[in-house]
């Protein structure tokens, strides 16, 4: 058993060092390029693979790509559309392949913002993009459910959370008057662990998720998604 837990940590890390890498190195690509090899994939699965009908599409950076969404929902039709290192210019960028080009979803459940910020962004900036795609995605689908994630607290970006949460108190006034839009807050109960949140609800990196963290994403998430695809 101590094997077995010493190999899931060590599979962990290099997941979330692989996220990294493949992020940082987007990031040094020409916007017009960033990506490219991602989104071609997506394409490619697209078109050999029929989508599931009133999917639940989650889209965003990489904790949407690194979160095991067909498990933690077996029983909803789920469609990850998550790359690892997306600002929110690159959702912008490629919304068509990534959200609007689908069939109506049931529910679209977006986590960006994080790298954002990251890059040196400010809050507003973020709170805008939102906005803009906010706007996308109501002229595409008026009526599909839209659950923001709010931008995680992490031990390794602690010092950007005031103005992380800057970013998701501006997003939730958004949201607040978007009678289809819903807040996930996944802050609340990671920073009711202690600030920093608890390093076991990360990985070793102290950015990317652990079993244990995306358990709390789970657990915030699963009511709203129920609420959201059933309506009021």
């Amino acid at each position: 058993m101590q094997t077995l837990c010493r190999v899931c940590r060590v599979a962990g890390v290099v997941l979330g060092l692989t996220a990294w890498l493949a992020g940082a190195e987007a990031q040094k690509a020409a916007p017009e390029e960033r990506f490219a090899s991602e989104i071609r994939a997506f394409r490619t699965w697209d078109s050999k693979n029929s989508l599931p009908a009133n999917a639940v599409l989650f889209i965003g950076s990489s904790t949407v790509r690194m979160w095991r969404t067909a498990e933690a929902f077996p029983d909803l039709p789920v469609v990850n559309r998550g790359f690892g290192g997306a600002q929110f210019p690159d959702l912008l960028r490629y919304r068509d392949d990534v959200v609007l080009h689908y069939p109506v979803p049931s529910c679209i459940v977006l986590y960006c913002g994080d790298n954002d910020l990251a890059s040196g962004r400010k809050a507003e900036q973020v709170s805008a993009d939102f906005a803009e795609l906010h706007r996308a995605i109501r002229a595409t689908f008026p009526k599909a459910p839209l659950v923001y994630v709010t931008i995680k607290p992490s031990p390794s970006r602690w010092n950007l959370w005031p103005e992380q949460k800057r970013a998701n108190d501006l997003i939730a006034v958004q949201c607040a008057q978007d009678p289809l839009a819903r807040v996930a807050d996944i802050a609340a109960p990671l920073l009711a662990t202690g600030s920093p949140p608890a390093a076991g609800l990360f990985l070793e990196d102290k950015l990317h998720f652990s079993d244990a963290g995306y358990r709390i994403c789970n657990d915030v998430l699963r009511p709203i998604l129920t609420a959201a695809r059933t309506g009021p």
